[in-house]
């Protein structure tokens, strides 16, 4: 038994087959899962009853889970940009806290005006750009690894903001570790009455529009894209790696900036410690669910949030724990990515086909 190469002549049917081999992933993580349902006393069918009734039942519900979508959407994005050109953004965690931090900045020392909001938005951008940017510069230009700068700045951001909180940015009337809320007039407007949805969701979706259009439809995505897929052939043709890849990281970390910007306007208001939810860790599989793809990841980060939100009502209404969660992305995670194996080779058994060219697959 081996792994030959697929014939992409009929992309049609490779569409195709790719799509039916995602949705079989998906749910043979969740069978996966309904075992460890099961040890817990609770029916499986049952369990993904209240899981889809928790994420989807109402329109309160649905609100909920597309709140929830909003950042991990936006910074999805973002990583999906960087990847493009071979830059692997671990770093989201970091970004998101420090541009938050610049957000709030601009929200408690600018005096109030009609810039205000603005300033805010493109204050949290470029912190976030900045603290995405220093590793994707000292990758590009010195091929140090991303993955260990960001890492680390990730527990930077973590420790600077808990600081923070408790010096300079904590609120004066308060005990807590947090800052004052922000003026009323600059929260969110919201979509639905009566819940938490808000016009974040739509920035959202224009932005995974957005990036969609300028990767496969723009000279310098496509650039973008052919450093992602060979930086050799990239180099080659004249392209400019290190400045796009410096690029890429910094717009990267500008839309997990405008995460934060989104997620403090519409739903916090305010900056507290643990506010981030494991947003940028999130983002990382999401966007390899979603293939880079920013339209794919609509999908993917709305899966995401059904999870996260449905496991809730599980909990509740039937005590599976919250961490079933957890457990079943990691199953969506390793499944999706067999998958994505056998949507672009086939087994072949016996002897048929040994003169054919094998193909070696890294794991």
């Amino acid at each position: 038994m081996r792994l030959v190469k697929r014939n992409n002549t009929d992309q049609r049917t490779a569409l195709i087959r790719s799509v039916v081999i995602m949705i079989g992933a998906i749910l043979g993580a969740f069978v996966v899962g309904s075992f460890l349902i099961m040890a817990k006393g609770v029916n499986p069918v049952q369990a993904y009853i209240v899981l889809f009734q928790g994420a989807f039942g109402s329109t309160y519900r649905i609100c909920e889970t597309l709140l929830r979508m909003t950042p991990l959407l936006i910074i999805s994005v973002g990583v999906a940009i960087g990847y493009r050109t071979g830059m692997f953004n671990m770093g989201g965690e970091g970004q998101f806290i420090f541009g938050m931090i610049g957000v709030m900045i601009v929200f408690l020392w600018v005096p109030a005006g009609i810039f205000t909001l603005p300033l805010a938005m493109l204050s949290g951008m470029l912190f976030g750009g900045i603290c995405a940017g220093f590793p994707g510069a000292m990758k590009a230009k010195y091929g140090v690894s991303e993955s260990i700068i960001n890492i680390m700045l990730n527990y930077i951001m973590l420790y600077w903001l808990s600081r923070l909180l408790n010096s300079v940015l904590k609120d004066p009337n308060g005990y807590m570790p947090q800052t004052a809320l922000i003026n009323e007039k600059y929260f969110f407007p919201l979509l639905v009455p009566n819940t938490r949805l808000h016009v974040g969701f739509l920035i959202a979706i224009l932005v995974a529009v957005t990036a969609y259009i300028v990767l496969f439809y723009t000279t310098i995505g496509f650039q973008m894209r052919a450093i992602g897929s060979n930086i050799h052939a990239a180099r080659y043709a004249g392209f400019p790696v290190v400045k796009l890849q410096f690029l890429s990281m910094f717009v990267a970390g500008a839309l997990v900036g405008l995460a934060g910007f989104v997620e403090i306007g519409g739903v916090h208001h305010r900056l507290m410690e643990g506010i981030s939810a494991n947003y940028g860790w999130d983002a990382i599989p999401i966007a390899l669910i979603g293939r880079q793809n920013p339209l794919a990841i609509i999908l993917s980060s709305l899966l995401f949030a059904a999870i996260k939100v449905g496991s809730n009502a599980m909990q509740t209404q039937l005590g599976v724990p919250n961490n079933i969660a957890s457990v079943l992305q990691g199953l969506v995670i390793l499944f999706v990515i067999g998958s994505s194996i056998l949507s672009r080779y086939r087994l072949e058994f016996g002897s048929k086909g040994k003169k054919k060219k094998e193909v070696k697959v890294n794991a």
